[in-house]
């Protein structure tokens, strides 16, 4: 129980409207933006797509490709895939692209860079 006391002291010293302030705050936020929203606007483009296809191109969607297996159930079974991918890809982004960044936040706030009042202590190097 020290331990979580410990870190609830850590972070109630911290003004962390002054961490999101900072440089490197910012360009996480960035580069989380920078891969969420585009990805996301592509997913729900292809998801509508299905969508309306399922429902205004039903002689395209139930074309058949081998046996009982049409174009639709492919698309459909592509839309798992393509979630499946995306948060694979996104796995990958953050271990390389965000989550070093947010470690070098959190070793400043819990390495106690900023005082009591938020204000980033003199005398460090980052």
């Amino acid at each position: 129980m020290g331990h979580d006391a410990h870190e609830t002291d850590a972070a109630a010293a911290v003004d962390f409207k002054e961490v999101q302030s900072t440089e490197r705050f910012q360009e996480l936020r960035k580069r989380h933006r920078s891969f969420v929203f585009p990805m996301a606007i592509a997913f729900l483009l292809w998801y509508f797509a299905y969508v309306l296809l399922a429902d205004y191109a039903v002689g395209f969607m139930s074309t058949k490709v081998w046996g009982n297996i049409n174009i639709g159930l492919i698309l459909g079974l592509l839309q798992f895939v393509s979630t499946f991918a995306i948060t694979g890809w996104y796995v990958s982004y953050s271990n390389r692209r965000l989550d070093p960044i947010a470690a070098e936040i959190r070793h400043e706030i819990e390495g106690h860079e900023f005082d009591k009042a938020g204000n980033r202590v003199s005398g460090t190097t980052k």
